[in-house]
């Protein structure tokens, strides 16, 4: 089975696509890309859904609105970045790095008072300092590897906890058991006092937890939204959803369970 990723070799998509799918992925330059080809039926794909600092991808939420995939599977990936050079860090002059990686590394870049220069991604990042003596990169471990980037500083970013959890998306639901949560996409299509607590409150009496709920903007006017909801699966939750229908539009983006992750 061929799975699709966010490319270009070397970024953190990459590098848990082959930790769980071995040799068999395809590298694409956006995530719309990805989820396209997937809704298409010709392969699986795995993108970022969201990281515990920067919050929603919203490139993959957006792509969850509009086509018809399902998420099969998740799994989490320890976001670990290090100062690739040629020089030590007190010699270098100018330092790429993509711009969320540059926030996620703030404080050890902003002491060295080197200049940062943004690139499209951590893997363009390794590129722009090649043949360059006085240039480092921000970079993951498996980037330097592939470009032959030697690493001065490991694990530079500022909050050690942080990770990103990626979801696996199909054309077609995950079949059999085993699931362990849900996600569902919730379009009220109006407005008015007291609506998500309504929306909340489903899943309140019936002791479900919810594990992550975010709002995303429905693209019909101010003030309307729609609401990514993930739930752990747990007596009542079908009846749960039933009553939602009831009172609003749901949509079941696909029940899952967690990847493991083999060497991460």
């Amino acid at each position: 089975m061929t799975v699709l990723t966010l490319g270009p070799a070397g970024t953190f998509s990459h590098e848990l696509a082959a930790a769980l799918f071995g040799d068999d992925i395809e590298l694409l330059p956006t995530i719309r890309a990805i989820i396209e080809r997937v809704a298409g039926g010709s392969a699986d794909g795995l993108v970022p859904i969201e990281n515990s600092e920067a919050g929603g991808v919203g490139e993959t939420l957006q792509g969850l609105m509009e086509f018809g995939v399902s998420i099969t599977g998740e799994a989490y990936m320890p976001v670990r970045h290090h100062l690739a050079a040629r020089e030590e860090p007190e010699h270098l002059q100018v330092i790429y790095a993509h711009p969320q990686t540059h926030e996620q590394c703030s404080i050890l870049l902003g002491s060295l008072g080197v200049e940062v220069v943004h690139t499209s991604s951590n893997a363009a990042s390794a590129v722009a300092m090649q043949g360059d003596g006085r240039a480092g990169a921000v970079v993951p471990e498996m980037a330097a590897t592939i470009y032959d980037l030697p690493i001065v500083l490991w694990d530079i970013q500022n909050n050690r906890e942080n990770t990103t959890r990626f979801v696996q998306i199909s054309a077609t639901p995950r079949e059999g058991g085993g699931c362990t949560k849900c996600s569902l996409l919730v379009d009220p299509g109006t407005d008015r006092v007291g609506l998500l607590a309504e929306i909340l409150g489903v899943f309140a009496r019936r002791g479900i937890n919810l594990t992550r709920i975010e709002s995303r903007p429905s693209r019909r006017g101010i003030g309307r939204y729609v609401f990514f909801i993930d739930l752990e699966i747990s007596e009542g939750w079908q009846e749960a959803k039933e009553e939602l229908k009831r009172m609003t539009t749901v949509r079941e983006l696909g029940c899952y369970a967690r990847l493991e992750v083999p060497g991460i």
